[in-house]
């Protein structure tokens, strides 16, 4: 494979990982680069892809930052920045690895890459939106990675947490998260169209990072998230596709007192367009992120009578 970048500059003066941080940075600013799966910008971008392909956590002490990297390290990483500059491949799937809620995903390109605000309301344990002490069933929509559902099945080792997703290859993939952190005792992956194949079920929290990127959308989307399945972006003309249903059954499978949290991002202001009558929480979140909804079972059942005409 060609690369656009110069390997033997690489391999043969870079010497330490600041080295080769401050060496990736420079070629990524000159270029068009769109940031956006877990990092903000090229230094963090470039941090990121060191450490991942040196096998360290991004809170590493920073003396390793002086540590030399070898001949063969430098080379792997010339040849994974030549792909992120011609290819736009988003780092997560270069180095096969993303971080949400703490913890370390595999992920290719086969599930859309984590970085959903809702790690946060995970490592709160929902509240005070539940009492986690009585969440015995979490329902995780869309799951993709499982990321989510993973991070919950891991917060509440005493509930039962259900993954679904439509697609076998993300499932696949979720599978393999789910043999990394050994939680299948309370957590289980189901292929299904949403809630179509799942069985009459009570949940104490729905969770969902559904598609949301409307169809001419797409088409002026940066080319690295066309890296992404298109299943897990597209969702009809405005987006909203798959929202619409998310909440015309949602208040089927909640149990009292529980609750329905949707990310919609940037559709917000559609989503409120469409329901006006919706009484929407929108949630906060201390590291960024915006555009996540939570209705309560109650709220849901009681406005009920509008979705009829959406299915």
């Amino acid at each position: 494979m060609s690369t656009i970048v110069d390997i033997k500059e690489a391999t043969s003066e870079m010497i330490t990982v600041i080295d080769l941080v401050r060496w990736i940075v420079s070629h990524m600013n000159q270029h068009d680069l769109s940031y956006g799966h877990g990092t903000e910008n090229s230094w963090d971008e470039a941090v990121n892809l060191v450490l991942s392909s040196l096998h360290l956590p991004p809170d590493v002490d920073k003396c390793i930052l002086e540590a030399k990297v070898t001949q063969r390290e430098r080379k792997i990483l010339a040849e994974q920045l030549s792909r992120r500059l011609k290819e736009r491949v988003p780092v997560p799937y270069l180095v096969n690895e993303a971080w949400f809620a703490g913890l370390n995903f595999y992920v290719d390109e086969r599930v859309i890459i984590p970085r959903s605000p809702i790690a946060e309301l995970i490592e709160s344990e929902f509240t005070p939106w539940v009492q986690p002490q009585s969440v015995s069933r979490i329902l995780d929509l869309c799951c993709g990675s499982a990321c989510i559902g993973i991070s919950c099945a891991l917060a509440f080792p005493d509930a039962q947490v259900d993954a679904v997703d439509i697609s076998p290859d993300a499932l696949a993939v979720a599978q393999i998260n789910l043999e990394r952190y050994e939680c299948d005792d309370n957590l289980r992956l189901v292929e299904s169209d949403l809630f179509n194949a799942l069985e009459p079920a009570q949940y104490d929290i729905i969770i969902s990072n559904p598609p949301y990127v409307s169809q001419p959308e797409m088409d002026e989307l940066p080319a690295e998230y066309l890296h992404e399945p298109r299943l897990a972006l597209e969702a009809g003309d405005q987006g909203l596709d798959i929202v619409q249903r998310i909440l015309a059954e949602a208040h089927k499978y909640l149990a009292p007192g529980g609750v329905l949290i949707v990310e919609v991002g940037y559709t917000q202001n559609a989503v409120e367009d469409m329901y006006p009558h919706l009484p929407f929480t929108w949630l906060q979140f201390e590291r960024g992120g915006e555009g996540v909804f939570l209705l309560t079972a109650e709220e849901l059942a009681e406005h009920s009578h509008i979705f009829s005409s959406d299915m």
